[in-house]
């Protein structure tokens, strides 16, 4: 058992402290890694091999416990329930740097779990996660082509800043994550304020820069430790089914890959046949030919061979001759079809953008303030009002399978696809609904996140959204063989398959929103890198001609079934008055209106009905209940109650005054019901409010004029 060991590492004037030793001392390996009061223990655990297992069963979780910010959870239970958004999100970006640095040939259970146990509201905890859980992975001893370490960029004006606070992100310009091992940079996550290619690529270099030096921290420490990883790759077997297999196939699979104008099915379906002649060849050998032998003790060897063997003959022709399997150059994107308003107008807003075999339809939804979505997470931000939900169907790919909630990719994708659309959504301050798109991918052949934000920048402008500029994406590959790369632009999905790089680019024509990048290999350098993000740029204004070739600008008028959005100012020690007890008023308002109304703590007052009419109606009576009373005023009124000194008038909504007797008439009064009843209307003025805001009213010294104007302004 190790020793309790505490070190600190600093980075950029940040001290990232490291405690081993110290907690889960049954965990294969844990770390509490902690800056400033943020901190989060990271585990790794191992676990032999399961029977058949013939992939890596990795599981990486992230998990929150609202104690680390003081906070007890809402609901019924008062207890952590399923992950927020945001924490699945985490275990994704853990995941993706993670994943790539175990060899290939390990079979083994592992966990890693990522507890943030303390939150400063300065210091975000992900980056810590990641970071931690390499620490963790090598503490367990478990074979890692490690150290890994991931920092996170900021920009503001033209300084970039390392581990920025919440605020800085939210000030600054850029928010990317940047993980790297010794080989170089293996993930990249950024959401960008159109940024130019440069200054990413920039970012990312210094970036790298400051991994470099938590990678070495981390080598120290093993060292001080006396940890090092001995276990040594298993022997391959002798490759006696792949050469059996290479000569059957080769030829017959390399003319499928030179027959390009096959459809995706219909090259499935000639690799298909080429497996079952195979397969009937195999089927005739002896039983105890070693080929049969090999086939009958592992059901899995045959297919995984020949997927092997084909994976590496379309590598082959992509290095050696720059084709791809569908005949495009490494450069050129697919086919591309937009379309807009493919729903009837009942939906707000709808496109549908095909790029090759990928089709997604994005549906717009326009709501009121009241229905952001409300975060309970360790996350500053307490709410969000744009939402961007991904779903892809089994029969996207031509499959069946059951129908499941949203897993994490889905949850990825839609998140990626919101980062890239967020810059360009307008602010509440001038378009205040509440924008919720869905993108649902009908038809899967690679980069559909990509395609999503291409669809829902075309369904947000039928909807009549105004965003600021419209956004494409595109997705780059990279196949690399030595010293051989290829970059490839607008990757379909046997490539996402057969390739080691899947780099996502989105962004508008002044510059990148978003990014993500995923490695299957070990790391790539930062040349490669820059490559293939300003490769992306011209796919990505290809793409875009396409779109605005659909629709150039947001619709100027919203669909007739989108609520109609009206917003007023009141002053916010008046927010109660508008309420009322138990909400009395303001339910009232919309039960006589059929208007919903969502209000601000700074007293902003969003009033939204699908009838235009209903809107302003409720907003003339929230006016006429804030508004400043002032003696003279003349008003409409109706008598509510009789008292023997005089009668109360409502002559605003919720806002009550009584005409004394004396004030009935220019005579004397006998009774007051012989002067008004219950239900008639009035004119009345204002005479005084008294000091504990009791209102007088008079009906004297009304001119006609003002009689008038009052019974008008009621018409109005």
């Amino acid at each position: 058992m190790l020793g309790e060991i505490d070190k600190s590492i600093s980075v950029d004037g940040r001290d990232i402290r490291l405690k081993v030793g110290l907690l889960a001392p049954q965990a294969g390996g844990s770390v509490l890694i902690q800056s400033e009061n943020t901190a989060v223990l990271v585990t790794a655990t191992r676990a032999p091999a399961r029977e058949g297992i013939d992939f890596l069963p990795l599981i990486v979780d992230y998990e929150e416990r609202l104690y680390a910010a003081g906070r007890i959870p809402g609901g019924f239970l008062r207890r952590e329930g399923r992950p927020p958004e945001r924490a699945t999100l985490t275990s994704r970006l853990i995941d993706r740097p993670l994943r790539p640095l175990f060899p290939s040939w390990l079979r083994d259970d592992i966990q890693v779990v990522a507890t943030t146990l303390s939150l400063d509201e300065r210091v975000p905890p992900d980056v810590l996660a990641v970071t931690g859980a390499s620490i963790a992975v090598m503490l367990a001893k478990i074979p890692f082509h490690g150290p890994m370490a991931a920092v996170r960029v900021g920009l503001i004006g033209d300084d970039f800043i390392i581990n920025p606070t919440y605020d800085e992100v939210e000030q600054g310009d850029l928010d990317l994550v940047v993980a790297g091992s010794p080989d170089g940079v293996i993930m990249v996550e950024a959401g960008a304020n159109q940024l130019p290619e440069q200054d990413i690529i920039e970012a990312i270099d210094f970036g790298y820069e400051v991994v470099r030096d938590l990678i070495q921290a981390q080598r120290d420490m093993l060292s001080e430790l006396g940890i090092t990883v001995t276990e040594e790759a298993p022997t391959p077997p002798e490759p006696i089914l792949e050469n059996f297999i290479s000569e059957r196939v080769t030829d017959s699979v390399k003319q499928i890959l030179t027959r390009f104008e096959l459809t995706k099915p219909e090259r499935d379906q000639a690799l298909d046949e080429v497996k079952a002649t195979l397969e009937a060849t195999i089927a005739e050998l002896p039983e105890d030919d070693p080929i049969q032998e090999l086939v009958s003790s592992d059901s899995k060897a045959l297919d995984n061979t020949y997927k092997s063997i084909t994976k590496k003959l379309m590598r082959k022709q992509i290095i050696e001759e720059g084709v791809r399997v569908d005949g495009r150059k490494l450069n050129e994107v697919r086919p591309i079809s937009c379309r807009t308003g493919i729903l009837p107008p009942r939906v707000h807003g709808s496109a549908l953008f095909q790029r090759g075999l990928t089709q997604v339809m994005s549906v717009v939804t326009l709501g009121t303030p009241g229905e952001a979505q409300e975060l309970d997470d360790l996350h500053p931000d307490e709410e969000k009002r744009y939402m961007h939900h991904y779903n892809m169907p089994p029969y996207s790919v031509g499959e069946t399978k059951p129908m499941r909630s949203p897993g994490r990719r889905e949850i990825g994708h839609g998140a990626l696809a919101e980062r890239a659309l967020v810059p360009v959504i307008p602010p509440k301050e001038k378009f205040p609904y509440v924008i919720r798109v869905v993108s649902e991918v009908l038809s899967s052949n690679g980069s559909t996140s990509m395609g999503s934000v291409c669809g829902s920048t075309l369904a947000l402008m039928d909807a009549g959204v105004p965003i600021e500029k419209p956004v494409s994406g595109a997705a780059m590959g990279l196949i690399k063989e030595g010293e051989e790369v290829r970059i490839l632009t607008d990757i379909q999905g046997i490539e996402d398959f057969l390739g080691d790089m899947d780099f996502k680019v989105a962004g508008t024509d002044g510059g990148i929103t978003a990014l993500q990048m995923d490695m299957k290999i070990t790391g790539l350098p930062m040349n490669i890198v820059s490559d293939a993000i300003n490769q992306a740029r011209p796919a990505r204004m290809h793409i875009l001609e396409k779109m605005l070739a659909a629709i150039d600008q947001p619709r100027t008028e919203l669909s007739p079934f989108a609520p109609r959005l009206l917003t007023i100012k009141i002053d916010p020690d008046l927010i109660g008055l508008v309420i009322g007890p138990g909400g009395k008023t303001i339910k009232g308002i919309t039960e006589q209106t059929g208007a919903k109304v969502d209000i601000e703590d700074d007293g902003t007052v969003t009033i939204s009905a699908v009838d235009g009419s209903k809107a302003k109606q409720a907003r003339g009576i929230i006016e006429g209940m804030t508004r400043k009373l002032n003696a003279g005023d003349v008003y409409v009124g109706r008598v509510t109650r009789i008292i023997p000194i005089g009668a109360f008038v409502e002559f605003l909504p919720g806002k009550e005054g009584m005409i004394h007797i004396s004030q009935l008439a220019d005579y004397r009064v006998g009774k007051v019901e012989d002067e008004v009843a219950i239900g008639d209307e009035v004119i009345v003025k204002v005479r005084e409010i008294d000091s504990r805001g009791r209102i007088n009213l008079t009906r004297l010294g009304i001119h006609p004029d003002e009689a008038a104007a009052a019974r008008s302004a009621v018409t109005t």
